[in-house]
């Protein structure tokens, strides 16, 4: 059995986490930290703390999961480590390479784990993107459009400074980055397009990154506060075809109704769903045909989890595939910045 608990109890740790984490066999979410009385309806059978030295002092603890605000990440996973616990952090890991690379030393001197919590590796759409790529129908393939677009304008209207960890491309750009760095790896370089639409000091809202690879591979990470219509989630294309994907996985929708990943049909995708192949094959005859999409499911983080801990199996996120994030997170804020002076 692995023991674990959670610095958090807000939204990302009763929605994206505890659901997904309670369907793994062999899995007992013990405690949860709370600085006040919980919103959230309490999980039955776990014991909410008010202190931290709870959940350090407690031997049955193997795992702590940070997720709190990112200001706060790297002192509650520094904290987590010197008293001997495993560590799970909520993206974005931390502010700094700096601090990312402390917080590794020290977990791997101390012969722990310590990992960046990437569930969106998990996404259908993400899934049936590399179904199709490694079907071989595509070809080569050339250019890989990733977009994650919302229309809530009222998040950047009411939005009057700017946070670097709280803002709009270091929260949300670390989900499709690690999706591209998990599958294409670290590219050979980067270009930058980080804006602030409404102005100086206000949310950055906007982002355009175009990541380069071997053989004129380009993939395209995309997002908006202000797209009334969503660009496809995945546009892929190849040297014989192409793979359109309109909509994105289902998993936070159904989470938000309260359709939770305990009935059978969580975040399964509807035939409207489905993504488009359009292609040539080798006899030069044209294709056009619906793609059923892959499952996505988050709790195939937390089995992953328990392997690394309990088994020895590889760590999902790796060290280098989060350090390599936060310096692109990081030099597209400081292009930003250059932009504006």
């Amino acid at each position: 059995m692995l023991s674990i608990a959670y610095i958090g109890n807000g939204k990302s740790t009763n929605r994206y986490h505890a659901p997904f984490a309670q369907k793994v066999e062999n899995i007992q979410i013990k405690k949860i930290y709370a600085r006040s009385e919980p919103t959230w309806d309490k999980l039955k059978d776990v014991e909410y703390v008010s202190d931290t030295d709870s959940i350090w002092t407690d031997e049955e603890i193997e795992l702590v999961v940070i997720s709190t605000p990112p200001t706060s990440h790297y002192q509650f996973a520094k904290e987590a480590l010197l008293n001997g616990k495993n560590v799970l952090v909520e993206k974005p890991f931390c502010e700094t390479t700096e601090e990312a690379l402390e917080l590794f030393t020290l977990a791997e001197e101390s012969n722990l784990m310590l990992q960046c919590y990437q569930n969106r590796r998990f996404d259908s759409d993400f899934l049936t993107v590399q179904k199709v790529i490694e079907s071989g129908v595509l070809g080569d393939i050339l250019e890989v459009e990733m977009h994650f677009d919302y229309f809530r304008p009222e998040v950047p209207l009411n939005t009057h400074h700017f946070s670097k960890l709280d803002g709009f491309f270091y929260s949300h750009a670390c989900h499709t980055l690690d999706q591209v760095l998990s599958y294409f790896g670290k590219p050979l370089n980067t270009t930058y397009d980080v804006r602030q639409l409404l102005g100086e000091n206000r949310l950055n809202d906007y982002f355009d990154l175009d990541l380069f690879y071997q053989d004129g591979l380009k993939i395209s990470v995309k997002s908006s506060y202000f797209r009334i219509k969503e660009r496809p989630s995945f546009v892929v294309y190849g040297t014989k075809g192409c793979f359109v994907k309109q909509t994105k996985d289902r998993q936070e929708e159904h989470l938000k109704l309260f359709h939770m990943p305990t009935n059978s049909d969580f975040g399964v995708d509807l035939p409207e769903h489905y993504g488009v192949l359009t292609y040539m094959d080798d006899a030069g005859r044209y294709h056009e045909e619906k793609v059923v999409s892959e499952i996505g499911d988050y709790s195939r983080f937390y089995e992953a989890l328990y392997q690394t801990i309990k088994h020895g199996a590889p760590q999902l996120v790796t060290k280098e595939q989060t350090i390599t994030q936060i310096e692109i997170l990081n030099e597209g804020i400081a292009q930003m910045n250059q932009n504006i002076k």
